[in-house]
This record gives structure tokens, sequence and C-alpha cells, in this order.
């Protein structure tokens, strides 16, 4: 599989992030870039596009939009998702969170790893349904879907 090289988000449109998020955005695409598996698959007969991309995310009129291009800034696709399919496993993924990160503060270890386990359950629902929304238009593997479930969950406003 190709790979993606550069993240880039678009936020104009985006109330201002906290330290939090930004700091989240920051270690998910730290992550991706890392380690990554991202291919967009061959249309109309024609051979698939050769990486590496450059990926441009951002929120447009409640859609999720996926702008990717070479290298070299040449088109390569652009799809945008609904959000809808992501809202409630988003919605799940900051609550358990939240209750991590208050566990993690009171509790014994034992109780820390039973929400951890379920945190990394719906953290894997969330990348799960990253992979059927992509299906067709681009073509990656579980760990590279877990990290972009991560930065889309600290592209959407919490609240």
């Amino acid at each position: 599989m190709s790979r993606i090289t550069r993240i880039e988000i678009d936020d104009r449109a985006l109330p201002p992030a906290t330290p939090e998020m930004d700091q989240e955005r920051r270690v998910a695409i730290f992550d991706l870039i890392e380690e990554n598996n991202f291919a967009v698959p061959a249309r109309d007969g024609a051979a698939p596009p050769e990486g590496p991309f450059v990926l441009e995310l951002c929120l447009h009129e409640g859609r999720l939009v996926f702008d990717v291009t070479t290298e070299g800034r040449e088109k390569v696709a652009e799809f945008h998702l609904s959000l809808g399919p992501f809202r409630q496993v988003v919605k799940d993924y900051f609550q358990i969170c939240q209750s991590y990160f208050d566990a993690v503060r009171r509790l014994p270890p034992a109780q820390i790893e039973a929400i951890d386990m379920a945190r990394r359950g719906i953290h894997n629902e969330g990348a799960r349904t990253l992979q059927e929304r992509l299906e067709g238009k681009a073509e990656l593997d579980i760990y590279t879907a877990r990290r972009l479930f991560t930065l889309i969950c600290a592209l959407i406003p919490q609240g």
C-alpha cells in the first residue's frame, strides 16, 4: 500500500481548539505519519494513483472532507463523508475517554484497566466504521483507521 506523508487540517470553520484537542491532533498526526497504509483504488480503468499522499481534512457543511493529493499537489481524490454514521460512536468515545481520565485520578488499576478495555473497544468500532465509509474510496489498514478516527474525534467540537 501507499502511504500518507503529510496531513493538514483546515480548521477555519471550527471553533478554536482547546489545548487538549490541539494536543490530540498533534499526537494523532505524528502517529499517522510515523506508520500508515493508505491507498486510493483504481478508477475508470486507470492505474491506481501512486503515493505518497498529502491528506487534508476538514469539516464542511456537516460533512467530513478528505482531500487527497500527491506531494506535488496533484489532485488524487476528494471524498465527503456524512458525520451521521459517526455521531454515536464519537459521543460514546468522548464519554468513555472522560471516564478513563477521571478513573486514572481516583480508581485502582484493575478498574482503570476495565475502562481502558472499553475505550479501546469503542475506538476499534469507530475505526471499523471509518473503514466501511471509505470502502471503494480509499484502502487503509486498521491501525491507520484507528489513528484517523482519533483525528476525526479531535476535529469534532465536543459539547
